[in-house]
């Protein structure tokens, strides 16, 4: 588990930096403007807003929409690792635990980039490293030959127990899923330990880490529904340590019969106000529920963030929206290049 450290952080330096930094953060203006370029003049447009450099240095590399998506990522990446550089105690801690999130990314794009037989250029092509691992150690892991050597290489350059990950991938006939599974509880239970939650601040980040992981468990009950999966086998991959989404009402809306009954099924939780108008449709669909659920999760870290001006809160919102700002940005490059209606592109950006 990550170790709290007796320093509370440099708070009040980090928070003026990530502070100046979503001031720099596009509008929707921005957007509105991207929506009427070609992809190349979205490259030249994101080189003027923050993204010059990585523009510049992989213009040689890449064009298209690839130029955009890896100057993107490369962006996201320095920011946070500069991000996570400069925080010091506790404050280190957290933004460290939340970032892993990544690192468990980065391991799932290697591993199933070896499933596929993808060569080792073509995965390393497609990794991002905004966590605490750095690209020397990706390419570490994807030099490995066997997944049990990358996960126990992996289990030790992030400090949790190898057997309990390596178990999680031997145990089991679908060996890359499971242990996919494994990673994504494991991370929220790590994340969730990383939190002093004796202060108030700490408390309302726990708050909305819980709230996140209702999110990450609603999306997973309807993708399942979707696939005529129902009750136990549904419960088996719930994210524990959730804010209102606990094992009883989990198990409500796991037996639930159709997508609409499970938004239906949600109207006594708190995020019901966002998605409750979904369900005045004939046909729900699971991205728009997502859609409206990332919005959810946004407001509340706004919310918090705003309440508790020098903790952790204000630096993990900015890298929400920094997160945001880079996938507004694909979207509208991919939604341009696939020649899709620009209301539609609108629809799909989070704003």
């Amino acid at each position: 588990m990550f170790n709290r450290s007796g320093r509370t952080g440099n708070y009040a330096y980090t928070v003026s930096r990530v502070k100046a930094k979503k001031a720099q953060l596009l509008k929707e203006e921005d957007y509105n403007k991207m929506l009427q370029l070609s992809v190349p003049e979205i490259s030249r447009y994101i080189s003027e807003t923050g993204y010059q450099k990585e523009v510049v240095d992989l213009a040689s590399r890449y064009e298209g929409i690839n130029l955009v998506e890896h100057a993107t990522y490369a962006n996201m990446a320095k920011v946070f690792g500069s991000i996570l550089g400069s925080s010091q105690g506790e404050l280190k801690t957290m933004v460290a635990a939340y970032l892993e999130r990544w690192d468990i990314w980065n391991l799932k794009v290697i591993l199933r980039g070896k499933s596929y037989g993808l060569d080792v250029e073509s995965i390393k092509d497609d990794l991002v490293p905004a966590g605490s691992l750095k690209m020397e150690d990706l390419d570490k892991l994807v030099s490995l030959d066997s997944n049990e050597d990358m996960l126990t290489n992996y289990a030790r350059m992030v400090g949790i127990p190898q057997h309990d990950i390596v178990n999680a991938y031997k145990n089991t006939d679908n060996g890359v899923g499971e242990v996919e599974d494994f990673l994504d509880k494991y991370y929220y239970i790590r994340l969730l330990s990383s939190i002093n939650p004796t202060s108030r601040p700490g408390r309302m980040f726990q708050d909305y880490v819980r709230t996140e992981i209702d999110a990450k468990n609603l999306e997973t009950i309807l993708k399942l529904k979707a696939e005529g999966v129902y009750g136990e086998i549904v419960m088996k991959y719930m994210i524990p340590g959730g804010k209102e989404i606990d094992k009883r009402v989990a198990t409500q809306l796991a037996n639930s019969e159709t997508i609409a009954a499970v938004v239906n099924d949600s109207a006594q939780l708190q995020f019901s106000e966002f998605v409750k108008p979904l369900v005045e449709d004939d046909r729900v669909l699971i991205r728009d529920v997502v859609h409206e659920m990332k919005k959810y999760e946004i407001a509340q870290a706004k919310k918090f963030a705003h309440m508790y001006p020098l903790s952790v809160v204000p630096v993990i919102d900015y890298m929400i929206h920094k997160e945001i700002e880079v996938n507004n940005i694909r979207t509208v490059a991919r939604g341009i290049e696939s020649g899709l209606d620009k209301d539609i592109i609108k629809g799909l950006l989070v704003i």
